[in-house]
């Protein structure tokens, strides 16, 4: 570092507070809680998790965990409770009910 840093007293133009965007050090520790599953996946499914895994130098269940975490965050936050086929099912029984 031969070249010296020179300050000089000159107006910095307007200056504009920021605001804080980057997480806390706690938010940055939080992992999400997990909870463990049995899935059957096809085989050609994880063959390519497998390999991509492999190319990014990371772990195929983490790959696959993110994907369902991002198809989850981008879903419509105002669905009714319940899966939509309980939700026929319910229909179905009102109606034979009726």
């Amino acid at each position: 570092m031969s070249t010296k840093i020179r300050y000089r007293d000159e107006p910095m133009g307007e200056i504009r507070v920021v605001p804080d965007f980057l997480p806390s050090p706690a938010e940055l520790a939080f992992r999400d809680e997990g909870v463990k599953v049995t899935l059957a996946l096809s085989r050609k499914s994880v063959d390519f998790f497998k390999a991509e895994a492999s190319r990014h130098h990371t772990q195929y269940q983490r790959m696959i965990r993110r994907l369902l975490d991002a198809y989850v965050e981008r879903q419509p936050q105002d669905r009714p409770s319940g899966s939509p086929r309980a939700a026929r099912g319910r229909a179905a029984r009102k109606r034979t009910a009726a």
